[in-house]
């Protein structure tokens, strides 16, 4: 069976520190190339087409003949910040109902077809999408394409989808949240640090607000958000795009585009001027010490978000990174550490987080980590250091755009996300334009106390305490 919750955010430490294992395992040992071979290798161009639907529907195509294979996505302009108060989880929630049945495909019947031809599909929600895709051969390209105009146009919602996938969601939480190691610490530490924006709860939603959603709240939103004008195709693969666009005008321009416009998240958080901090106990869910701070950042795809990913990759790209070398080996105070940003549509934060060794002092652990992005913004960032940051951003560029599946996730992010698809082929110089006086200034920037909020996790208390 496959599984529909696939919520790409940082929901709880056990995301954040696989990521930073992941960072460790991706980036341990390599050895930094010269300059010239750095600004040498590229990956390849995407030639990417687009075209627009009369009823709003925009698509993005990137021919691919290299086997016959095709992904296709469907980019929903909705995710968790768009929810309403009181109404949290919905998006996700949708992730599920939208593989419930529509007019002309029974329940569960959309992945069914997809993997009868020998294919596979999934869905993902974050903070500000809702993506499903699947990768099947190319000869079914018409069938994808009908079958994901009936579920945007037509899809069912009734009562029993609803309550059944409902419980879904909650079990979900119940498992990933509730009973997780470390899984309230993104949730609570965003809400903290969120005063009025709405990434101040986390996309898997709260407990009250699924248990007391009703009906006609979730049919309210599929026909606020779940409409051609709110969508993005991405077709990359082995196929023409003229005969997609054939397809895709037989099967999708009869659903109509709504009057009123999608609405918008308008607030902005408004500037933080003190440190906040918080101390949480969460029993035998926070078997160590750890301290995690979340300090205000720009958007993705901005001008600083470039320095502040090479940044990171410097804290946490590797054993031989900042904050392992420092915190992890010579000083032995921690078990993990990393500094990784959670970059978003909107500003969002960057994480600067410590898992303590056992018998060490939170105040110890607290203050080696601040000295490490202290360091940062007082001394120059190393040469050769920078470009072994710059060769990692290189590498995961290179090795991120294997797959048909991967071209197109890079297409819609920056589709959507950064509002322009050609951000898929141009964000690269981005960083490699990034300079050690560039590393520096943001640090200064953004790695500052008073834009901080610190949340310290206390170890299980003892028996009778």
């Amino acid at each position: 069976m496959i599984l529909r919750s696939m919520t790409r955010r940082i929901s709880g430490w056990a995301a954040l520190l696989i990521l930073g294992l992941a960072f460790g395992a991706a980036w341990a040992g390599q050895a930094p190339a010269t300059k010239q071979s750095a600004q040498a290798i590229r990956p390849p161009e995407l030639k990417i087409q687009q075209y627009a639907v009369g009823n709003g529907l925009r698509v993005l195509m990137l021919e691919d003949h290299s086997a016959p294979v095709i992904n296709l996505q469907i980019w929903y302009h909705i995710g968790s910040k768009d929810e309403k108060p009181g109404r949290t989880g919905f998006a996700h929630l949708f992730e599920h109902l939208m593989f419930k049945g529509s007019a002309h495909v029974g329940p569960d019947e959309h992945s069914r077809i997809v993997e009868a031809a020998g294919g596979f599909d999934n869905a993902y929600t974050n903070d500000d999408v809702t993506v499903y895709w699947q990768t099947f051969p190319s000869n079914y390209l018409e069938r994808v394409i009908w079958l994901e105009a009936d579920r945007m146009g037509s899809l069912k919602v009734d009562d029993a989808n609803f309550k059944s996938e409902r419980e879904v969601v909650k079990e979900e939480r119940r498992v990933g949240i509730e009973n997780s190691p470390y899984g309230r610490v993104a949730e609570d530490l965003a809400d903290a640090a969120f005063t009025v924006h709405p990434y101040k709860h986390t996309t898997i939603g709260s407990m009250e607000d699924l248990s007391k959603a009703s009906l006609q709240d979730v049919r309210e939103f599929y026909n606020t958000y779940y409409r051609p004008d709110n969508a993005t195709m991405v077709i990359a693969g082995d196929f023409t795009p003229a005969q997609a666009t054939g397809w895709i005008e037989q099967y999708f321009s009869g659903i109509p585009k709504p009057a009123a416009p999608v609405p918008r998240v308008a607030v902005r958080e408004p500037p933080q001027n003190a440190e906040r901090r918080l101390t949480k106990w969460y029993g035998s869910q926070s078997p160590l010490e750890a301290i995690v701070a979340g300090y205000h950042m720009p958007a993705e795809f901005t001008p600083d978000s470039y320095p502040l990913i090479i940044a990171s990759n410097i804290l946490s790209g590797g054993e031989s990174s900042r904050l392992f070398r420092k915190l992890v080996y010579e000083d032995q105070i921690a078990v993990q550490a990393m500094g990784v940003g959670n970059f978003t549509e909107h500003p969002n934060l960057f994480y600067a987080v410590a898992l303590l060794n056992p018998g060490k002092s939170m105040a110890a652990g607290e203050k080696e980590l601040g000295t490490v992005l202290e360091q940062m913004k007082t001394r120059m960032v190393d040469p050769r250091e920078l470009e072994k940051a710059k060769n990692q951003q290189i590498s995961g560029d290179i090795l991120g755009r294997l797959t048909v599946q991967q071209k197109a996730d890079a297409i819609g992010r920056a589709a959507v996300v950064g509002r322009d698809p050609n951000l898929a082929n141009v964000s690269l110089d981005g960083f490699l334009r990034v300079t050690a006086a560039d590393i520096q200034r943001a640090a200064r920037l953004y790695f500052d106390k008073s834009q901080r909020t610190v949340l310290l996790i206390e170890p299980p208390k003892p028996a009778g305490k």
